[in-house]
């Protein structure tokens, strides 16, 4: 195998509104708890189960922390995308203690308002390329994305690069 991929997707609901802190440096640090659940049918009692996962978020984009502090409220319904990383920690008694989180920072991050439970939504990415609404971890807005295909979609009527118009004739010149 070439190379290793760290990415975790998630659809699920706040179940607490999101929890800002500072670092020394006055940068935001947001947490979330998100909810994800799955349906099923009892075989045997056809009695529909559920069963509920809870999910810690750290956000360390700083424009995604923005918009965390802004507008997600407990209930709203996000989609995120982050990296898995487990941090190992003391308890009060000495313990070693291991906390696995989905951590979102630098430009392979998305914060997605999905708009759930009578939340409006929008959308945020954390500096990637693919367009949105977002901001890199400085603060800065996005560059113009490249291609189609993130939350928020460009459109353009202005010539391609190199002052060649996109309506180009079909016709074969021989």
């Amino acid at each position: 195998m070439a190379g290793s991929v760290n990415k975790v997707i998630l659809i699920g609901n706040l179940g607490a509104d999101p929890e800002i802190r500072r670092t020394q440096d006055g940068r935001p640090i947001a947490n979330l708890r998100i909810a994800t659940s799955e349906t099923w049918r009892d075989r045997n009692s056809g009695e529909r189960k559920e069963k509920t996962e809870w999910h810690s978020v750290v956000i360390f984009n700083e424009g995604l922390c923005k918009v965390a502090e802004q507008y997600l409220k407990k209930g709203a319904t996000v989609y995120i995308e982050g990296q898995l990383q487990t941090r190992k920690w003391q308890d009060q008694t000495g313990n070693d203690r291991y906390s696995t989180e989905i951590v979102l920072q630098g430009f392979n991050s998305t914060l997605t308002m999905l708009g759930g439970r009578g939340e409006g939504g929008g959308a945020s990415r954390g500096g990637n390329d693919f367009g949105g609404g977002g901001y890199d971890d400085y603060g800065a807005a996005p560059a113009p994305a490249r291609s189609g295909g993130g939350s928020a979609g460009r459109g353009s009527s202005a010539p391609a690069s190199g002052g060649f118009s996109r309506d180009l004739d079909d016709d074969i010149p021989f």
